[in-house]
């Protein structure tokens, strides 16, 4: 391992435990101001977070398919569902970086840029999404679950790009790499997955699309805690919701990274499709009732 593989590595961990104690903070103060309420994770909420970051580690993704089944389940509330998912699955996804960035090598210049950039587009992406209103948040997710879905249909078909060797970007390349990774991590704070953008991008710059799997966690790993950190400071996500994917996520990555390592999953990809593609309908069909405001949006934050 090299110098500045390691340094990204404590710069993560380092991260990781900020966010944990921010996350605790918060929240211990929440109860103190509000009382204290039921948010205890139940058996569903964990399976949930096992099941699509075990999955999520073998190359599914997670956003889409955990925004599927919450619409499904009627529960949290859509405007909710941004902020669940990036303060949920954060650990989780963290976890993954920990293993892939270690593994998959992956020029140290192209993934610390395009790290950076995805941070500082989710950072400048949280305030606006933390301050839109219920509709818009409908239409957004149903627009990104239909793209997704899209995305994953053209995987399925064999349309996606094949990439080559290269194990980095220069010049050129780079700039713009690192420029759509500024987009893509802004759109994750409006819970759009990495994963399927990403590996198009990689491949699509002449890279290994294995590359795409240091880059995404990675990026991820960066951006999430930092996201769900401000979703969680503004109350603008389900706290039981979160817990369950955050205590079922870990060990759904680590049985899915050291003991099962790959699976045929064709038929599940397909699957996922269906479903994201059925979950993006009802979204913004969603979108076009009309509902009650959530009165716990403070528009000021940003």
């Amino acid at each position: 391992m090299n110098i500045g593989t390691l340094i990204l590595l404590c710069a993560l961990g380092a991260l990781t435990l900020w966010y944990i104690a921010r996350w605790y903070l918060l929240e211990r103060a929440r109860v103190r101001e509000k009382g204290a309420e039921s948010s205890f994770p139940g058996f569903a909420d964990a399976a949930i977070g096992f099941v699509t970051n075990f999955f999520d580690t073998l190359g599914i993704g997670a956003f889409a398919p955990t925004t599927a089944i919450f619409k499904l389940r009627h529960q949290p509330p859509d405007e909710q569902i941004p902020g669940t998912l990036n303060a949920g699955h954060a650990l989780a996804v963290v976890t993954q970086a920990l293993i892939f960035i270690t593994v998959v090598a992956v020029d140290l210049t192209t993934l610390a840029g395009m790290i950076a950039a995805a941070v500082l587009g989710a950072w400048l992406g949280v305030g606006v999404v933390a301050r839109l209103p219920r509709r818009a948040i409908q239409v957004g997710m149903g627009v990104a679950l239909l793209v997704s879905g899209l995305l994953f249909l053209a995987k399925n078909v064999g349309w996606m790009p094949g990439g080559s060797d290269a194990l980095g970007l220069h010049g050129g390349r780079l700039v713009f790499g690192i420029a759509v990774n500024f987009m893509l991590g802004a759109l994750m704070m409006l819970g759009v997955g990495l994963y399927a953008p990403c590996l198009i991008l990689v491949s699509l710059l002449g890279m290994n699309p294995q590359t795409a799997f240091p880059i995404m966690m990675g990026a991820c790993a960066f951006l999430m805690p930092i996201g769900g950190a401000r979703f969680i400071e503004v109350n603008r996500y389900s706290l039981r919701a979160a817990l369950g994917l955050a205590l079922g996520g870990i060990p759904g990555v680590l049985v899915a990274a050291f003991i099962v390592k790959s699976l045929p999953v064709d038929w599940l990809r397909w699957l996922v499709t269906f479903v994201v593609l059925y979950a993006a309908l009802l979204m913004l069909h969603s979108a076009r009732t009309r509902t009650p405001a959530d009165p716990r949006v403070n528009p000021s934050v940003g």
